[in-house]
């Protein structure tokens, strides 16, 4: 995935309703960009923090910049969670994950489960669909990425529909898309979010598969990385 239009530098000054940032560009100017992400964003959202956006490809929007990446911990950290879908599907496209590859099609935001949307579909005639459910990941703790970084009900929600599409026989698979490239393991957060953690450890039980990928992140685009261990027990781990 690339960025559509070179990315332009900053400096935050603060994150506020969720949704919206100031930041202070290089030539003094103070803008006003959209950031697509709900999250609580530890350590990544910091005032002060060096940042980059991207100028709206759609002039009449009200908000003229996008906030696309950060650089925490002294690496460049995509906070754009609208991007792992993306990122995703044209890697599975690619065969970069290998763990996804066999699929004749991809396709994306298929309803399913509960009023659910499935992140992507792979299908193949010779084998049941897999149903794959992205999650962004951007907080790091320790040397560990980790999800979620707020309580996550609808996340929660997802792992209960993926156990049952591999009650009727499908296959399922939470796949965690780390934007950042200096993590060496992936937990969930068991003390931000303990329901989803349990949740996670319960669907893998019934089936689910999960995996994580890092990310390749540059000023110029965004590419799948190298897989990491899941740590779903403290101690324990699986590939």
């Amino acid at each position: 995935m690339r960025f559509h239009a070179p990315l332009i530098h900053g400096i935050l000054i603060k994150r506020y309703k969720r949704f919206m940032a100031d930041v202070t560009l290089d030539d003094g100017q103070v803008v006003t960009a959209h950031l697509a992400n709900s999250g609580a964003m530890l350590g990544t959202a910091d005032p002060g923090m060096e940042v980059w956006l991207s100028p709206a490809a759609n002039p009449d929007r009200k908000l003229k910049y996008s906030w696309e990446l950060v650089r925490a911990d002294g690496v460049l950290v995509g906070v754009n969670t609208s991007y792992p879908n993306q990122i995703a599907a044209e890697a599975i496209a690619e065969g970069k994950i290998p763990e996804l590859t066999g699929y004749q099609t991809i396709r994306r935001e298929v309803k399913y489960g509960a009023s659910s949307r499935i992140d992507l579909l792979l299908e193949a005639p010779d084998r049941p669909p897999c149903y794959v459910e992205v999650k962004n990941v951007h907080l790091k703790r320790g040397d560990r990425a980790e999800f979620p970084d707020a309580v996550t009900v609808r996340g929660a929600k997802h792992l209960v529909e993926l156990r049952q599409m591999v009650a009727q026989g499908a296959r399922a698979v939470m796949l965690y898309l780390v934007q950042r490239g200096d993590c060496t393991a992936f937990a969930p957060a068991e003390d931000i979010d303990p329901a989803y953690a349990a949740g996670l450890r319960t669907a893998f039980a019934d089936g689910v598969e999960a995996i994580c990928y890092t990310c390749h992140m540059s000023l110029e685009g965004i590419s799948i990385g190298e897989p990491l261990p899941i740590h779903l027990h403290e101690g324990r781990s699986f590939e």
